[in-house]
C-alpha cells in the first residue's frame, strides 16, 4: 500500500480513477460499395509542378479501397474530384 501511495503512475491508474467499462458497441459494416467512406487529407508536401501540396485520401471502408487526389491547399475542386473517383465505381 505504501508502494501505491508513492507512485505517480500507480496513483493515476488506480480503479477509482478509470472511466467506468461498458458493453462493446458493434461497428457499422456497409452492405454497399460506398455506402461509407473515410476521407483525409495530407498536407505538408512539397509543392508540385502543377501547384499541388495537398493529398486528398478517400477510402472505401467495405472493400478498402483507396483513392488519391493531389490537390492545392484552396480545395475549391475537391467535390469535382470527389464526383469522378464515385462515378468509377
Amino acid at each position: 500500500a505504501e508502494f501505491v501511495y508513492a507512485c505517480l503512475i500507480c496513483q493515476k491508474s488506480k480503479i477509482e480513477h478509470q472511466k467506468p467499462s461498458s458493453l462493446l458497441q458493434p461497428l457499422f459494416v456497409p452492405e454497399w460499395k460506398w455506402d461509407s467512406v473515410a476521407m483525409d487529407f495530407v498536407g505538408g508536401l512539397p509543392r508540385t509542378a502543377k501547384g499541388d501540396e495537398v493529398v486528398w485520401v478517400i477510402i472505401d471502408r467495405l472493400t478498402k479501397s483507396a483513392h488519391f487526389i493531389a490537390t492545392k491547399t484552396e480545395i475549391r475542386d475537391s467535390p469535382q474530384d470527389f464526383g469522378k473517383v464515385y462515378k468509377r465505381h
